[in-house]
């Protein structure tokens, strides 16, 4: 029985880094998800994922403990459509990584397996899928809910997510002519920006403060990492603008109530919602998107409120669009979209003969 290996070598040169083609991938994703045809973890069938929870005080001389962006968390999901697959995305975090390492904050690996058999099919570095799956969802966001005439973009942290997002949002938003980047370090955004101008042949420019990045933009994406969210007023936001969350940033209740929210996929927060009221505090403590759950409780949004990209996708729910509503587009990231986009490069890798066969066995030891 062999396997492909895909270093990420071999993953750039089966073309990992195709925003076009990862786009078109997570459009085909997200309207099988639409559709019912796609399985992720847990009883509910929507679950993120597991999740190992490092203490506050280590109980042993070498276990890690709880820290921002530290967690090893198993992503696990099955796809149909042409995908028709099964997988996992084991995925590992610790912010010190960087600067401390030498390494990126997340070291990721993606299993590819046939649904039928369990036999292993692909084993391959997952750090670009991740990345490019994350940015593409953003991009696909933007083609279904932001104004067709958008041409200012802000973009909040200049870090590997925000250089995915502003890829997919220049797919996604054929008019985009202005981008504006905004990071507590200033070095960080205009490095940035001189490589995301070369790239995209867009005028892509640091600005000073956050509420510049946010002013005027008919597109908003944050991106940031760490404790600390960024705060957002809502007289900085432009009427009717496109506002994309891959990490969390703090609004005014009020915002949340008078926008329209759409979400990857809601039921999966939900699942996040049950799972975390078991913590020592609550699911406020950990949630992400917490006050939209907040408000849900205190009964002045329902769960019923929140749309689905999907849905919408797939056809099953209509936007209606005006130009002064905002639309808020939430995303916690699916084991779905990385199969989607793991299993085209499998495919690519296949036909141009890229990777690694490895032997797991001759004939099995035991039957």
């Amino acid at each position: 029985m062999d396997f492909l290996f895909l270093s990420q070598k071999d993953m750039l040169r089966a073309g990992v880094l195709d925003m076009h083609k990862c786009v078109k991938v997570m459009d085909k994703a997200f309207k099988l998800l639409g559709k019912g045809d796609y399985i992720m973890g847990g009883p509910s069938g929507n679950s993120h994922g597991i999740k190992l929870w490092f203490p506050y005080k280590p109980r042993g001389p070498n276990m890690p403990v709880d820290a921002p962006d530290r967690r090893f968390l198993s992503l696990i999901a099955y796809l149909g459509g042409e995908f028709n697959i099964c997988g996992q995305k084991w995925y590992g975090s610790n912010i010190e990584n960087p600067l401390k390492y030498s390494l990126p904050r997340s070291v990721l690996l993606i299993t590819l397996n046939d649904p039928v058999t369990a036999v292993p099919l692909a084993i391959m570095e997952g750090n670009l899928v991740s990345a490019m799956r994350t940015g593409a969802v953003v991009g696909l966001g933007a083609k279904y809910l932001a104004k067709r005439n958008a041409e200012v973009a802000g973009i909040i942290a200049a870090g590997v997510i925000s250089r995915t997002c502003l890829m997919a949002l220049s797919v996604g938003l054929k008019n985009l002519k202005e981008v504006k980047v905004f990071d507590v370090s200033q070095s960080k955004a205009q490095i940035f920006s001189a490589e995301m101008s070369k790239e995209l042949s867009i005028n892509v420019h640091p600005v000073d403060t956050l509420e510049e990045a946010v002013r005027n933009s008919d597109a908003i994406s944050f991106a940031t990492s760490g404790a600390k969210k960024p705060f957002i007023k809502t007289e900085w936001l432009k009427e009717g603008s496109f506002i994309t969350l891959s990490s969390e940033a703090e609004f005014s209740d009020d915002l949340w109530r008078t926008s329209k929210i759409v979400a990857d996929n809601w039921k999966m927060h939900l699942d996040w919602r049950e799972d975390f009221k078991r913590l020592p505090g609550g699911f406020k403590s950990r949630i992400m998107y917490s006050s939209i759950h907040e408000l849900i409780g205190k009964g002045e949004l329902k769960d019923e409120d929140i749309l689905e990209l999907g849905q919408i996708t797939s056809d099953a729910r209509k936007v209606k669009k005006n130009k002064q509503e905002r639309i808020v587009f939430i995303t916690g990231g699916m084991a779905i979209e990385d199969l989607a986009w793991s299993y085209t490069i499998y495919k690519r890798a296949l036909e141009e003969n890229i990777g690694q066969k490895l032997t797991l066995w001759d004939e099995p030891y035991w039957l």
